[in-house]
């Protein structure tokens, strides 16, 4: 599933070629795509038309079209699969074309939303004062945003009674970070997945909030990460940084750090990649 480097990447790129046009037409072409719509995909059509929208913005790994004229938002999410493409017209559709945004204007691009698993969606939803979709409103700000706090992030941490990946993933804490970049962080702080938060000093916080920081910052840098040819960008071009990567993915392989065998772990329905010897577990778990 995306992360925040691969949404961001998109949200970018909505921004580029979507801000400011105005939607003339909709499409829904599946109605699973719009099942988060609770009025159905004719409504959704219906109260889109129109409207112009604003620049595209993003929390976590949830992003969203702004309509300027109204207090509403087009909320996406990708899931596994999920694409936000801007295409030429006369494109040939795509086989897993769920939704087509057309616009009024002559640049001669529409807005399409492919998905073959259909995880995930668009919906309309109503925003606050802040521009916000009040269906993310309990979402927590995530590390790349200004208005992070830091110091709340490590009061927050060692009151969970949790350990440390499994707070990484809490959306409700931080958001943006999944199991990929969170195994990334972590091997970067020498910190085994299962240390307990209570545990977390502040120098410890501190120094893990710039772990997850630069390793988003070096995905961004790249276009994201990419396995298959699931997740692009707008234009359907894929990320690289899975060249990059130091622990997910890489069983059996050296650690580039002190060259021990990296082991993998089932976790929460996930793995979870480390090296024994730079991330000793805590004494309760094994490794």
């Amino acid at each position: 599933m995306p992360e925040l480097p691969e949404v961001e990447v998109v949200r970018r790129g909505l921004e580029r070629w979507v801000t400011g046009r105005t939607v003339a037409e909709v499409e829904v072409l599946h109605p699973r795509a719009v099942r988060r719509h609770l009025a159905g995909g004719a409504d959704f059509a219906a109260r889109l038309r129109g409207h112009r929208i604003g620049a595209a913005r993003r929390r976590g790994k949830y992003l969203w079209l702004p309509v300027e004229d109204a207090p509403l938002a087009v909320l996406g999410h990708l899931g596994m699969s999920g694409q936000l493409l801007v295409q030429p017209e006369e494109a040939s559709d795509e086989k897993h074309l769920r939704v087509r945004l057309r616009f009024d204007d002559a640049l001669g691009t529409e807005l399409r939303f492919v998905d073959q698993r259909t995880f995930g969606g668009l919906s309309l939803h109503d925003t606050g004062p802040d521009g916000l979709p009040d269906v993310i409103a309990h979402i927590a700000r995530d590390p790349l945003d200004e208005a992070f706090d830091d110091a709340a992030f490590h009061t927050a941490l060692r009151l969970r009674r949790t350990t440390v990946k499994r707070a990484l993933l809490d959306q409700s804490l931080i958001s943006g970070v999944g199991n990929i970049y969170a195994d990334e962080a972590l091997w970067r702080s020498r910190l085994h997945y299962d240390r307990p938060t209570a545990t977390m000093t502040r120098p410890r916080s501190t120094e893990l909030l710039g772990h997850v920081r630069d390793v988003m910052h070096a995905a961004l840098a790249v276009g994201g990460t990419s396995f298959d040819s699931l997740y692009v960008n707008v234009n359907g071009e894929s990320g690289y940084f899975d060249r990059s990567l130091d622990a997910y993915g890489r069983e059996d392989e050296p650690c580039r750090r002190c060259g021990t065998a990296m082991r993998r772990r089932p976790w929460m329905n996930r793995s979870s990649y480390f090296c024994p010897r730079c991330q000793r577990p805590p004494r309760a778990v094994t490794a």
